[in-house]
């Protein structure tokens, strides 16, 4: 996990400027960064603000059984270079805080996806 904060970190730092340049020149942009923390969030809500843009935040809302199965079904494909145990899935999602009403954000929820 200390990896992937690093480098997603240092792509964050890396991309930011880029991103907003693109904003500004009127360009949509579709950011696949994960956004489950409040500091997360917070990040890319400064990339739009600066750039004067637009935005809306999708949220995938489903059960951990859901999700859970769908890895295991992912897994025993074995298309995916990374495979994901439940223990694994559990203390990823430890990490999420959903996102709140105050934080501002144009939110779209999926809860069928």
């Amino acid at each position: 996990m200390a990896e992937y904060a690093r480098n997603a970190r240092r792509l964050r730092e890396v991309m930011g400027g880029h991103i907003e340049d693109l904003l500004r020149a009127g360009l949509s942009v579709v950011l696949d960064f994960h956004a489950n923390t409040v500091a997360n969030r917070q990040w890319m809500r400064g990339l739009f603000e600066k750039a004067g843009a637009g935005h809306r935040l999708h949220v995938i809302d489903v059960p951990d059984t859901v999700c859970k199965a769908r890895l295991r079904q992912r897994n025993a494909a074995g298309t995916h270079e990374f495979t994901v145990s439940d223990a694994e899935f559990d203390e990823i999602t430890g990490y999420l805080v959903p996102p709140s009403a105050d934080e501002g954000f144009e939110t779209i929820v999926y809860r069928d996806a």
